[in-house]
């Protein structure tokens, strides 16, 4: 066969489009690529025979196959090399997340800073607002203590207390969840 004309194209694609799908697919291993590379190997085929004599026709159409398998496997793995290149800094990343986040500790975070907010807060207080404040949560004194040594009512102290309290919140409104874990184990 010295030239592929219509007619003896169409017996040659019937007799090696087989063995062609079955080559590519050897490679490949991809069943529609395979297809695609055995049909664009014989229409490449085809179209080489029209414009050129084609001495051997099989052997050339082995050259076809081999270089469009190696295109689509070469393709695959530089794909495959960039997705794991991602896969690998993603993960690399997700790791360095997973350890900072297991080994942050919320009281070391916050608690420089919210003792700041605390100690800022209660020097700011009123001077009575601010030492009834510091005998009940520093020197552990008793609400009636504290209103005796001031000459006011328990009532009074509450008020104070209440008032304290109410600016911390404020001012650490942001850190609250973390303010009662800490307040409770600081003072």
């Amino acid at each position: 066969m010295n030239s592929l004309n219509t007619l003896n194209f169409k017996k040659f694609y019937l007799a090696y489009y087989n063995k062609c799908f079955l080559f590519a697919k050897s490679y490949v291993h991809n069943e529609q690529v395979a297809e695609d590379i055995a049909s664009e190997a014989l229409i490449k085929l085809w179209e080489l025979s029209k414009t050129d004599e084609i001495e051997n026709p099989s052997k050339l159409l082995y050259i076809i196959l081999k270089n469009k398998s190696l295109d689509y496997l070469k393709h695959e793995k530089i794909k495959n090399n960039v997705l794991e290149s991602i896969s690998v800094h993603s993960n690399r990343e997700l790791e360095i997340r997973i350890s900072t986040l297991e080994a942050s500790n919320p009281d070391k975070i916050f608690a420089t800073d919210i003792q700041n907010i605390i100690y800022s807060t209660i020097s700011a207080l009123p001077e009575q607002t601010r030492t009834i404040f510091e005998m009940l949560r520093f020197k552990n004194m008793s609400k009636k203590e504290i209103a005796e040594s001031f000459n006011i009512t328990i009532k009074g102290v509450d008020y104070h207390i209440s008032k304290a309290l109410s600016l911390l919140r404020e001012n650490l409104k942001d850190y609250f969840p973390i303010f009662l874990y800490l307040f409770i184990n600081i003072f």
